[in-house]
């Protein structure tokens, strides 16, 4: 009876969750193949990462107006826009790819629009669930969304790989468009967002509202700290396996895309246990805290993976770092939700968001000319601090992006353990429990 009390509270979140990961697993298999197409194309570790590049620049820099937005425009109108204009996106690659006419250029233009809308679809949604779920499962939604996610990382490289080797790339952007269009229609026709109660933003000019998320940022320090903790972390982040995996598998392994899949799959599982135990299992009574020790497991992965030269080795550190990252999100998403009024969200998250991400353009950069202009040809080159670090890390394609992993995940981990006992877990753990 209680099982299907909860369900029928959660009954349009869990309608808007399904549909909205059919779409997730179409642009899962078309981002996987185009990343395997553009690699082959320039066969280097900065193509892969000026993609990425393309796709968070514009997030990054509307997110701050974008959340104002959210928080007066009707929800479900943006997410169905949003949607729209992401099928157009890959409607157009599909037609270039037809006509042999595709570039890796057309790529980064393609994803600096879809970046775009990202920016406004992302708080839209965030506002949506937080109206769709009872505060009681705040967690349980965030579970079921990191399930949802490892399931569509799970399938993608497989299913991805097995349509590009049925009908090549057209056949995957056309099962691209078919999960775009179960989505618009069932958030079209079958779910209903109720509104928010009017926020105090809505009242203020649209300048004064913009800068809402800040003053509240400003005023609850200890949100603002954590945010600011993850914009350290997501820089470390790109310059570690988040950034730059596919490239650091592809070149150890001479461009074998059969253990790409299964290091991707990995990950892939473990996003999936993880959001499973999270299902089924409490959030910890100290958040912050929790945060903060389960960041330092996800960066000890990148040690692992910089130090071996084994692919099953990689999969075991792929698999456990991710699965301690679902629930440093879920966390993380539950703090959020916890601690900012609802008809506040929408600005108060695009501003930590601007935040948490402000450095990832940097990273990313960063990660591609280090690994292809400084460490890749250090460690072809003759010398005798190479064969120094050959002893540890190997030698050949792939021996740079291991070393960077490697300082990577000791940087990320002792930032990540030396907040313990500081200000912000203080604060976040010390009230509201």
């Amino acid at each position: 009876m209680k099982r299907q009390l909860h369900i029928q509270e959660l009954r349009s979140f869990l309608l808007l969750w399904a549909s909205q990961a059919v779409s997730e697993l179409g642009t899962a298999m078309t981002d996987y193949a185009l990343i395997v197409w553009a690699y082959g194309q320039e066969g280097t570790a900065s193509s892969v990462t000026r993609l990425t590049l393309c796709a968070f620049m514009p997030t990054i820099l509307l997110r701050f107006a974008a959340g104002a937005l959210a928080d007066r425009w009707d929800k479900k109108r943006v997410m169905l826009a949003c949607d729209l204009i992401a099928a157009l996106g890959t409607a157009a690659v599909f037609a270039l790819h037809a006509a042999s006419a595709l570039r890796v250029w057309h790529l980064y233009l393609i994803n600096l629009l879809l970046s775009g809308m990202n920016a406004f679809q992302v708080p839209a949604a965030f506002v949506a669930t937080s109206l769709l779920v009872p505060k009681a499962h705040y967690a349980r939604a965030g579970a079921l969304q990191g399930l949802s996610g490892s399931v569509v990382a799970i399938l993608a490289p497989a299913l991805g790989s097995a349509l590009l080797a049925l009908g090549g790339l057209r056949l995957v952007l056309t099962c691209d468009l078919l999960s775009f269009l179960v989505a618009f229609l069932v958030l079209l026709l079958c779910i209903r967002i109720p509104d928010a109660k009017r926020a105090p933003g809505e009242r203020e000019p649209l300048r004064q509202s913009l800068l809402g998320g800040v003053r509240w940022l400003r005023e609850h320090r200890a949100i603002l700290r954590l945010s600011l903790f993850f914009a350290a972390v997501n820089f470390l982040a790109k310059l570690g396996d988040d950034g730059l995996l596919s490239p650091f598998v592809l070149a150890r392994t001479g461009n074998d895309q059969r253990l790409l899949g299964l290091a991707q799959s990995a990950v892939a599982t473990g996003l999936m246990a993880g959001s499973l135990l999270m299902t089924v299992v409490k959030p910890a009574r100290k958040k912050a805290r929790f945060i903060c020790v389960t960041c330092a497991v996800v960066f000890c992965g990148n040690i692992v993976l910089g130090l071996t030269a084994r692919p099953w080795l990689w999969c075991v550190a792929l698999f456990f770092s991710y699965l301690a990252a679902v629930w440093m999100n879920v966390h993380l998403t539950t703090v959020l939700r916890e601690q900012v009024p609802v008809e506040m969200q929408g600005r108060v998250f695009s501003a930590s968001d601007t935040l948490k991400n402000s450095l990832i353009p940097l990273g990313l950069l960063l990660g591609g000319i280090l690994a292809d202009g400084v460490l890749e040809p250090f460690m072809a080159a003759d010398s005798p601090i190479q064969r120094l670090l050959s002893r540890v890390f190997g030698a050949g394609a792939g021996a740079g992006i291991a070393v960077m992993f490697t300082v990577v995940g000791i940087l990320g981990a002792a930032l990540s353990l030396s907040r313990l006992g500081k200000a912000m877990c203080r604060e976040l753990d010390g009230g509201g429990e």
